[in-house]
């Protein structure tokens, strides 16, 4: 098994007749989808998605993939495949277009309406080509053939890529539900074919790939929902991602069927509700959703509210309610289903917003104790099988953190591929198809972008380690006079803390230490404003380390008069 190493350099020019695969996103995590495939100087993407910021990165709306290996080539791009409707497959499209609007996007009904309303916020009109399973287009040199997958979305396509370098796979995220909802299977003889015809590099999906076993059907929810709604006395509140409408299906029906009405609460989740309704995907007995106004005049053993914040997101509905920050009280006796996995690095958010809740008394049904989730990925069982299926002669595990790559590959070695054709890359890392071999080439920049309110890319990890900083530690202003001639102070020094739990009246104390560090400074004939600064701060922070062992940020304004 190869992998990369942290020294690699920039990938060499592509070797004539070669197929270059580079993760921008999605490789050691969980979110951020995105791989441009390059043949003949063109270029192919398959998803742009987005990653949600954690605890470590406060003031962050989205992490978005690193465009700047592909900036002066959009002429070059071909299209980009959207393989599902999900947040971290289509998220990073908006701003990706915003560099260049007329890049086609190319996916299923349901992937593209989802993302044409997003678009629509963005003041952007694209141009879309609609495909389905078993159809075949030719974007540039790229020969694409879709596949029908199930995962926890409708519509779902992996991409079989024929170029002249060969023919490369991609799952998206899939697994085998046998029992689907809509009926849809993951298209087992379709992936037997591409196998017999000779699939030359195979993504795969790894998000389960420590799981043993096989994935539950996702019907076998309903059970689950019905026993909840049976015993429930008063309203009931379900939280979900905006975009899981087989989920959603099973809390309408579950409701249908015991007297309920249904309203949709939050801006992601009433749009996409309302288009999974419009083009036939979610299927709604007449009179059963209604508009959230109308709910106070229904009794609460009558009402079922479904909102956003399955994953603990501090400003989705579930964690306001939670917080006493929205206009849906919990109060006791209120059942609140929280119907999603926990994405890892979450557990903490989603884990306060149940102890929100539980404290004004509602009862919280979630995954940890209840049978309210299955997986949308395939689990180990589902991968074996996939690769006798498939038969793939080098293998790419993609999206996963580290462990899940490394899992889905000894999968893949388990099954006969040969472990130097088994490629473990991470983001940026260009991989080569040449001559049928798969083999790691360079690495391009494909760092964090963060989008911060109207800002992209403008925040920095130095920004994000002061917000650190300054939330943990809190912050000391210095403001100091000198004489622009002399050095010396003949105004302040002036002390202020703010959340560092020291007070005004403790800073006196460095005084002293201040007026001395300058003394000396001025005797040595130091007079730049830039090194009094430095030589302030050093003597504060000194103070503060010894006196509290804190580090606080420390912010000294010296003016010369």
């Amino acid at each position: 098994m190869s992998h990369p190493h942290p020294e690699l350099g920039a990938p060499p020019k592509l070797p004539k007749g070669g197929l270059r695969v580079t993760p921008l996103g999605g490789l050691g995590e969980i979110g951020r989808n995105m791989t441009v495939f390059e043949y003949g100087g063109r270029l192919l993407i398959v998803d742009c998605g987005v990653l949600f910021p954690e605890e470590e990165q406060p003031g962050i709306d989205l992490i978005l993939p690193d465009f700047s290996s592909i900036r002066d080539r959009l002429d070059d791009i071909d299209g980009i495949v959207l393989t599902h409707g999900h947040e971290d497959h289509i998220g990073g499209v908006p701003y990706l277009l915003r560099e260049k609007p007329d890049i086609p996007l190319i996916g299923s009904k349901l992937t593209l309406a989802l993302i044409e309303a997003k678009l629509q916020e963005h003041r952007i009109r694209p141009y879309t080509l609609e495909v389905a399973e078993g159809e075949r287009e030719r974007l540039g040199p790229f020969d694409c053939e879709f596949v029908a997958v199930n995962h926890s979305i409708p519509d779902a396509l992996a991409v079989a890529i024929r170029t002249p370098a060969g023919m490369v796979v991609h799952t998206g995220d899939f697994k085998m539900d046998q029992l689907p909802l809509d009926r849809r299977l993951t298209d087992l003889p379709a992936f037997a074919r591409l196998g017999e015809e000779g699939i030359d590099l195979l993504l795969v999906d790894s998000t389960n790939a420590e799981v043993p076993g096989f994935v539950p059907p996702e019907r076998d929810i309903s059970n689950v929902l019905r026993q909840v709604f049976a015993n429930a006395q008063k309203r009931i509140i379900v939280a979900s991602f905006a975009s899981h409408v087989h989920r959603i299906q099973q809390i309408l029906d579950a409701a249908h069927e015991y007297g309920r009405r249904v309203a949709f609460v939050g801006r992601s989740m009433v749009r996409n509700m309302g288009i999974a309704r419009e083009l036939g995907y979610l299927r709604v007995p007449a009179g059963l959703v209604v508009d959230v106004k109308t709910l106070d005049d229904l009794p609460d053993d009558e009402v079922v509210l479904v909102c956003t914040g399955s994953q603990g997101e501090p400003m989705a509905a579930l964690s306001r309610m939670a917080n006493r920050d929205h206009q849906i009280r919990i109060v006791q006796g209120d059942t609140v289903i929280l119907a999603s996995s926990l994405i890892p690095g979450n557990e903490n958010a989603v884990y306060r917003v149940i102890n929100g809740l539980t404290r004004w008394g509602a009862d919280v049904v979630h995954k940890g104790n209840a049978k309210v989730h299955v997986s949308g990925h395939a689990s180990a069982g589902e991968l074996l099988y996939f690769y006798n299926i498939c038969k793939p002669r080098n293998l790419m595990p993609v999206h996963g953190e580290w462990r899940h790559l490394r899992a889905n590959a000894e999968l893949g070695a388990l099954t006969g591929v040969p472990k130097d054709r088994i490629v473990i890359a991470e983001d940026g890392v260009a991989v080569d198809l040449v001559d049928g071999v798969a083999r790691i080439a360079g690495k391009v920049q494909a760092g964090y972008v963060y989008v911060d309110g109207l800002s992209v890319g403008d925040v920095t990890e130095t920004s994000l380690k002061d917000r650190r900083i300054l939330g943990d530690e809190g912050i000391i202003s210095v403001f100091v006079v000198v004489d622009s001639s002399t050095g010396k102070i003949v105004g302040g020094p002036d002390l202020h803390a703010r959340g560092s739990g020291i007070d005004d009246a403790s800073l006196a104390a460095v005084v002293p230490k201040i007026d001395e560090a300058l003394a000396k400074s001025a005797q040595d004939g130091i007079a730049e404003p830039h090194q009094l600064q430095q030589l302030v701060r050093r003597a504060v922070g000194k103070w503060v380390s010894d006196n509290y062992r804190r580090r606080p940020m420390i912010l000294p304004v010296v003016v010369e008069v």
